[in-house]
């Protein structure tokens, strides 16, 4: 079965499940009609029926409940609140959404309502206005992934692994990514003031961001005097390969012979633009990746394209830390087990998932872990992240001499001299 009819049965199949939590009344209590005009009242409608061997009942007895007694405790002004009773059928039926998803433990698998569902849209066209870091949940903690580079995060003094405790004095624990980006991103000009915890560091710190237009960098090159060619990739978006494929020309023209490629601090992005990138190392049908989906679908094997230019006349090495995250560790294991490189730096983030974006309706979406990424060795992405060949731990010294000492490593395995910079 194709991977795209595959995607097609996963978004039903998530779609009848939430419509089957919408109908619960019904089935458990007789009032299945009921339950069903309810459903179309606050915008969603369908014919599924729950699973026989769950009862819903208990729910549907909330539902009636917070009906009959619930008054509305004072809220802040600058909360809205449903006003009607159609408005607040409305938000619980998102809450039970996102109660559901939240009930499978997973920080990647969560529920996008109307706002948060349209800020994720405006996320996947690369420009908003926000403070320009990736930020993620893990081990229950709300954690940056990786300050965007020249972003005013960066400009700030955040890094990638820092703890987010809170976001204007308001605890993060318990928040999802979705509340937690609500809240950071705003208009330029405007500041947000996060309680952040250096993940060297034993003392939280409040750091004060100006929020910014955020464009999000692709591809950057330089031609080092002592030969060395660096690409740095700061994302996987649609027109990645295309970039990549540019610089990699500015590579084979300057006639040098190696390469170092700069994945620190990039999140990742679309797995296509990671497949097509490794294809200029690997020969055609290598495996890059393969999506393993347990027992709700066959497994998906991403094989290389076979551009392979190089014929092993390359050496490369491949620098990775903590914010480089999904396609990122995709591209960096799969290079590294197939032998073409060694990687320098830091543990990498560890997203070792596949999520799907599932509508659920036009204004809604349901974004849910389908499947595990595996290496070309069958062997899982490691929660802990993939480790590097070389470790390079990046000092406080380093920083406030602006030293790259993962760099100069990489420089160093490739018998260039860490001393010089570029020559263009």
């Amino acid at each position: 079965m194709r991977s795209e009819e595959k995607k097609i049965i996963l978004s039903v199949a998530a779609a009848m499940l939430v419509t089957a939590v919408l109908l619960i009344g019904g089935f458990a209590g007789g009032y299945l009609l009921a339950m069903r005009q309810a459903s179309q009242r606050v915008g969603i409608a369908g014919s599924a029926l729950p699973p026989a061997d769950v009862d819903f009942a208990p729910v549907w007895k909330a539902w009636q409940v917070i009906d009959e007694k619930f008054v509305p405790a004072a809220v802040s002004t600058s909360t809205p609140i449903a006003t009607t009773t159609a408005e607040l059928n409305q938000e619980k039926v998102w809450g039970m959404i996102a109660g559901l998803a939240a009930s499978l433990g997973d920080p990647y698998t969560f529920f996008l309502p109307p706002v948060e569902s349209e800020q994720f849209a405006s996320d996947m066209k690369g420009s908003f206005e926000g403070v320009g870091m990736e930020i993620d949940i893990k081990d229950e903690v709300l954690i940056v992934v990786s300050p965007l580079k020249n972003s005013p995060a960066e400009r700030a003094g955040i890094e990638a692994g820092d703890h987010i405790l809170k976001i204007d004095g308001e605890s993060t624990e318990g928040m999802d990514t979705a509340t937690a980006v609500g809240k950071i991103r705003g208009q330029k000009g405007t500041k947000v003031v996060l309680t952040i915890l250096h993940e060297s560091g034993d003392k939280p710190q409040e750091i004060s961001v100006t929020r910014d237009v955020i464009n999000v960098p692709i591809v950057t090159t330089e031609l080092r005097s002592d030969g060395i060619f660096v690409i740095e990739l700061a994302q996987f978006t649609a027109n990645s390969p295309d970039l990549f494929r540019a610089a990699l020309r500015e590579f084979v023209d300057s006639k040098k012979g190696k390469l170092i490629l700069d994945l620190r601090g990039n999140p990742g992005g679309y797995l296509e633009a990671a497949v097509d990138i490794g294809s200029w190392f690997l020969p055609v049908g290598a495996v890059i990746v393969s999506e393993d989906y347990a027992e709700h679908s066959e497994n998906v094997v991403h094989r290389s394209y076979g551009y392979d230019i190089f014929n092993d006349n390359l050496q490369m090495i491949i620098l990775v830390d903590r914010g480089s995250a999904s396609a990122s560790e995709i591209l960096a294991g799969a290079l590294r087990g197939h032998g073409v490189a060694e990687l320098v730096g830091g543990y990498t983030f560890g997203k070792g998932s596949v999520q799907e974006l599932v509508e659920i309706t036009p204004e809604t979406s349901l974004k849910i872990t389908v499947a595990r990424w595996m290496g070309p060795d069958g062997v899982a992405i490691p929660h802990e992240g993939i480790a590097p060949d070389y470790e390079v731990e990046v000092t406080e010294e380093d920083r406030e001499a602006k030293h790259d000492a993962q760099l100069a490593k990489a420089v160093e395995l490739l018998g260039g001299n860490p001393e010089v910079g570029s020559s263009n």
